[in-house]
This record gives structure tokens, sequence and C-alpha cells, in this order.
């Protein structure tokens, strides 16, 4: 006896019927499902290897889902290991085929792969104010019993904050950084200016290119010369020049980079007018110059807590705020202190090993001449 043409278990199935199915499905979901925030992943990766430096979260758009399972109220979805306390709550969440089709040809987010939601994005359940990531997407669920897939099935996990940026622009997800994120605490020399603002980039000069004016005769500038060229600049993207003050206006300039990645000249393309004085040049940062982002600012202390590091800090460079235009110099920190955990014992366990391992011995693992001051 052949099968139905309505509801067929292998072929094309008819596009009625999976309309009503769909329209029922959609239904469902509407009354009974939560908006939830999707949050998709942009990552920065190193040039060089391709290695992930961090993650970025700047984008979020709404989509009604149905919570279908939850797991970790009751068994043991937290406990302790040896990396300390681990909660893997786990959410099981089912999203229209079609309400995804129709959002993201509204909001054109930057995914992977935008027919269907992407392993790695995160969702912001707002009744229980948690992020989950997603961890598997099930994409034939029900088995293509009307021919078509009606909804995705996703499986997400309670997310573990890393040194992540959250700039989705909802309050309540952008401030999970701020309390969860690794963060350092750098002490700043006296003599700084400004107060830096919390949540604004910080960016250091320990590879920035300076400059000079040398020549303003005939109130036009005319000579500026280089004081530190600056390194790992590119090449075919040369860093901007900025002319400012001087009480003249309208001068221009532009920079070429070596093949080494060092500021070799500034050309003026225009010397403009009216400068009693000097100018000041300002070049772009470096594309290796240290950032991070404010987490915290206490000028009694003069201590800057941050997140979101690029690199490390020296105390020769000064730091400026890119929103207050603050600058102070770091006179201490320590990378090795998360100030955002009050389990952190990186700074115990480095003391420790540095107990055990004498690091001041030339060859502190080999058995010749394995003693102080041997080598």
């Amino acid at each position: 006896m052949p099968t139905s043409p309505y509801f067929p278990t292998y072929y094309a199935g008819h596009s009625g019927e999976q309309g009503l199915v769909q329209d029922l499905v959609d239904e469902q979901i509407k009354l009974f499902g939560t908006d939830i925030y999707y949050i998709p992943k942009i990552v920065l990766q190193d040039s060089t290897l391709d290695e992930v430096r961090y993650t970025k979260y700047q984008e979020q758009f709404q989509i009604e889902m149905l919570l279908q399972n939850v797991t970790g109220f009751g068994d043991n979805a937290e406990f302790i290991s040896k990396f300390g306390l681990r909660i893997t709550d786990e959410v099981i969440f089912r999203v229209s085929t079609r309400r995804w089709d129709e959002e993201v040809a509204d909001h054109n987010p930057n995914l992977t792969v935008t027919s269907r939601p992407n392993e790695g994005d995160l969702l912001y359940f707002p009744l229980t104010k948690d992020i989950y990531e997603i961890k598997f997407v099930g994409k034939e669920e029900p088995f293509f019993q009307f021919g078509k897939i009606q909804f995705y099935a996703i499986t997400a996990e309670i997310y573990e904050v890393g040194s992540d940026d959250f700039d989705t622009g909802v309050a309540e997800i952008d401030t999970i950084e701020q309390l969860f994120d690794n963060a350092i605490k750098l002490f700043m020399d006296p003599g700084g200016t400004g107060d830096f603002i919390v949540g604004e980039e910080v960016v250091g000069d320990e590879f920035l290119a300076k400059a000079i004016v040398t020549d303003i005769s005939a109130n036009e500038v005319n000579t500026i010369t280089i004081t530190d060229g600056g390194s790992h600049y590119k090449q075919g993207t040369p860093p901007s020049v900025t002319i400012t003050g001087g009480g003249g206006t309208g001068a221009t300039a532009t920079a070429t980079v070596s093949s080494t990645g060092i500021v070799n000249g500034i050309a003026i393309t225009s010397g403009g007018s009216g400068y009693s004085s000097a100018p000041t040049i300002t070049i772009d940062y470096s594309p290796k110059d240290n950032r991070a982002e404010v987490k915290s600012w206490d000028s009694a202390t003069r201590a800057l807590s941050v997140i979101n590091r690029t690199g490390t800090f020296t105390t020769d460079e000064v730091v400026t705020g890119l929103t207050s235009g603050s600058k102070w110099s770091p006179e201490t920190f320590d990378t090795l202190n998360n100030v955002n955990s009050n389990y952190d014992q990186n700074r115990a366990i480095e003391n420790d090993a540095d107990n055990i391992v004498d690091w001041t011995e030339g060859n502190p693992f080999g058995e010749f001449g394995n003693f102080t001051g041997s080598i």
C-alpha cells in the first residue's frame, strides 16, 4: 500500500502540510518560549600562527526560543575538580528554522554559517541572567518526518568567561566581563595626569613612533623630524599623522614605513598657515602596542585594574586612555594575580615552584655543573 502523500517519511512532502506544522511550531515557541539574546563570536587570531588571541562579542539580536530541557539542578553539574569549582549546567533550546532565517535576514549578523545557529556562539537567558555557550546544534530533529526541518535543537552549557571582550550594547550582558574576565592591577607612578574612565580602552607607547616639528618659517610647517621610528608597523598600511596646536591650522602629513616595520619618513602634504610655535605631531599607535580595557581606577592609590589585555605593559612606557586622555606610567604590577577571582593561586604556585627549581642556575635540569654559580 502506498504511503500518504501528505505525511511521507522520506519524500519531499506536501508544502501545505509542512507550512501548517511550521505555523504550529512557531506558535508553540511564541506562546511558551523566551526572548533569548543570540551573541555571535568574533575570533581575533595571530597573523603568523593563526593562534586565537581573544574573542569579541559585539553583536546581538533577540529571537524567541523554547526551553526544552535543563540539567544542572540536582545533578552533578557543580563539582570540585583539580581546577577548582566547575559549573556545567546544560540547557536545550528549540528555535524555529523559519524565524531564524527571518531574524538573520533582518540583522545580518557576523556568522560563520548563516543558515543555522553556530557552535561557539553565546546565548543570554534573561530569566536566570546566565550566558550559555552553544556546544551542539541538532539540525535533524525531528528526523524529516514531514520532509522538512521545522526547528533546531540547541544544546548549550554555562559559559566560562575568559579574556573576552563584550561590547553588545546590552548593559546586563556587557557587565559580565567586568565581573568575571581575568583582570590585573597596575599601580602607577606619581606625576600622571587625568582620570581613567571605566570601560575605555587604554594603550601603551612601547612601540609608538614619535616626531617633532623643527621648522615653522613663514608661519608654515616646513620640516618634521622623526625622533623615534617605533616598530612593528605595517608597510602597506602606514600610521596616520595628526598635527595639532601651534596657533595655526591646515598642516597635514603622511608617514612611510620600512620593510622592517619602522616609520622612516614623514612627508608634509600641506604646510598650513598661522603657526606661531611648533605644533605637536601625533603618530598613530603601532599594532603591537599593548592595549587593555579599564575595569576600575582609584586615583587615591593610583591603582588601575584592566581586563582584555592584548599584551604586557612595561614600567618604561606611558599608558594613555583613548577616551579620557589620561596619561600614567606603570610603577608595579603582577600579571599572575587575577584580581577578579578570590580563588586564583597563580602567584602562590609560581612562588612555590621557584623554591623548588633554582632558576638562577644556568642548567637547572641537567647533571653537568648543576650547582649554584657553576655557570
